[in-house]
């Protein structure tokens, strides 16, 4: 049985591992450094780590006046404050002069369980992807995450990773994996494609067999990269299959099935099917029991596969 480790689990490390290689990495959190891990950070570089309290702008802005010093700096907070309350100050600080500021934001999606509506972030990629400058990366599993967060230390900008509160199946290991900004096709596969990110990836990996036992052939496409999405790459499969299936722990408008469907839009007719959350918000709930609710489940990826193959003939 494969391992599994929530995306957030490797961000204290992380950032030692980079802290310890370069003096100019600062880290704030706003007060919920435990839960998202930079307390691992603090306690190991105490003068490069502040607590903003309960007040994300005011985190993003403090985080900005730093990389305006030439300092790159990592906020956290959970995904629903760091891009919702603070949009404004990462919108205007952050990326309108592009700074180093990187935006490692815990606890998205509906997985964060029983804290409900008020704490899932379901449009938190749609939110980040529009703003001019700013990269998206939503890790497949605990590895990504990890090379993800080192990967956006190097680049110049701001950078927003999205990292999850639940554990997920470890996909990737150091020796077999580079990150390198670009798709990542996990499964050949002839007669539809399945694109997905985050969580999602482990389950359409399962979906897919599942759906070659029934002759049809799934190939398994992780788009861990949102912004800048590699539009050639996605011309390539998308030129190969008879369908696609877009598959995302994130609302249908402004994410992944938008990114698809865009780049979609610039070839010829390919019908797609999307498994994502609908036009609603979460609900309280332990994690496994709102992915099955809302149609987050490797039966949900079949369903779509077997449609989407039905509207091509």
């Amino acid at each position: 049985m494969a391992t599994e480790r929530a995306t957030r689990d490797i961000l204290g490390a992380t950032l030692i591992e980079l802290g310890k290689a370069d003096e100019n990495i600062v880290v704030f959190d706003a007060d919920l450094s435990s839960s998202t891990k930079m307390a691992e950070f603090a306690a190991v570089f105490p003068d490069r780590h502040f607590n903003a309290g309960i007040a994300e702008m005011n985190m993003a802005g403090m985080a900005a006046g730093m990389a305006s010093m030439g300092k790159t700096a990592f906020i956290s907070t959970f995904a629903i404050f760091g891009t919702g309350r603070a949009y404004e100050v990462v919108r205007d600080l952050v990326c309108y002069p592009n700074f180093n500021v990187k935006l490692a934001m815990t606890h998205a999606g509906l997985t964060v369980g029983e804290d409900g509506a008020t704490h899932q972030s379901v449009e938190d990629i749609a939110l980040m992807a529009a703003l001019p400058n700013m990269k998206v990366f939503v890790p497949a599993d605990a590895e990504e995450a990890r090379q993800m967060v080192m990967a956006a230390a190097k680049i110049q900008g701001p950078v927003y990773i999205r990292l999850g509160r639940d554990k997920t199946e470890d996909i990737y290991t150091p020796e077999t994996y580079t990150y390198s900004m670009k798709p990542d096709k996990l499964k050949d596969g002839a007669d539809v494609a399945i694109f997905a990110c985050g969580i999602m990836v482990a389950r359409a990996l399962s979906a897919a067999k599942d759906l070659e036992a029934e002759g049809i052939s799934a190939a398994v496409v992780n788009c861990s990269t949102l912004k800048p999405f590699d539009e050639g790459f996605f011309a390539r499969i998308a030129g190969s299959v008879k369908g696609i299936v877009t598959c995302e722990e994130h609302s249908i408008y402004g994410g992944l099935n938008s990114v698809v469907s865009q780049a979609a839009g610039k070839l010829s007719p390919l019908p797609i099917e999307a498994v994502a959350i609908g036009d609603t918000f979460g609900e309280s709930g332990k994690p496994a029991e709102l992915l099955e609710k809302y149609g987050l489940t490797a039966s949900a990826i079949k369903e779509k596969a077997r449609s989407v193959l039905l509207k091509a003939k």
